[in-house]
């Protein structure tokens, strides 16, 4: 049976967004044959021979200021020489992401829409949430998954007075518990489905440009 190795590159300034990624990381690890790498986005830039081989790459970081984070920005821009500049190297791998901010909107799209487009700049298939908005009707409880109504990524919010030991609530870490466990599952499918139908070697480029050779 094939297995997949999946990446988790976050920053947290004051735990909660570190709390969420140890989530995901338990729901990837739920998934028979996925295995959870977590690493600070610090740490990461010491570890990109570990992240090209990973399968994916889940980003996640706090919402300041309706973006990421400065550190993990940072990040972002090392990626430029270390992984685009030395061919490509996250091209075709599966990614996602997830954000913390104290408000329970707090612009949290702009992040998850700013981490899509660097996967995308990256060459990577984008995986959503997959879960429909909640506790948005009297049936609807805040112990509900996804109640803040995101899609495009898992959010999660902390009360600006709770530390991450109390915050994000439960039903944000369920959330991304999901969100880890659907990337792992989505990446092995694609992992598989590699293995019973692996590319024409010579098919494609490094630059992304297909070949003659890639004719059927």
């Amino acid at each position: 049976m094939s297995s997949a190795s999946v990446a988790i590159v976050f920053h947290s300034r004051y735990g909660h967004t570190a709390r969420q990624a140890a989530a995901v990381k338990e729901g990837i690890d739920r998934a028979a044959g996925a295995t959870g790498i977590l690493l600070a986005c610090e740490d990461a830039q010491t570890r990109w021979d570990e992240l090209a081989a990973a399968d994916a790459i889940i980003f996640g970081a706090p919402t300041y200021m309706a973006g990421v984070s400065a550190e993990f920005k940072a990040f972002e821009e090392a990626t430029s020489n270390a992984v685009m500049a030395k061919g490509f190297l996250w091209k075709d791998k599966i990614a996602a992401g997830f954000t913390n901010s104290g408000a329970h909107a707090g612009d949290k799209l702009a992040t998850l829409v700013q981490l899509a487009l660097f996967a995308a700049q990256h060459g990577m298939h984008w995986v959503s949430l997959g879960l429909p908005p909640a506790n948005n009707s009297t049936m609807g409880s805040a112990a509900d998954l996804n109640r803040l109504g995101f899609w495009l990524g898992a959010g999660a919010q902390s009360n600006t007075d709770q530390g991450p030991e109390a915050a994000p609530p439960e039903s944000d870490l369920a959330t991304a518990r999901y969100l880890g466990w659907r990337v792992a599952e989505a990446t092995l499918q694609f992992v598989r489905g590699r293995t019973a139908s692996p590319a024409r070697e010579g098919a494609h480029r490094s630059d992304g440009r297909v070949s003659v050779e890639a004719e059927s």
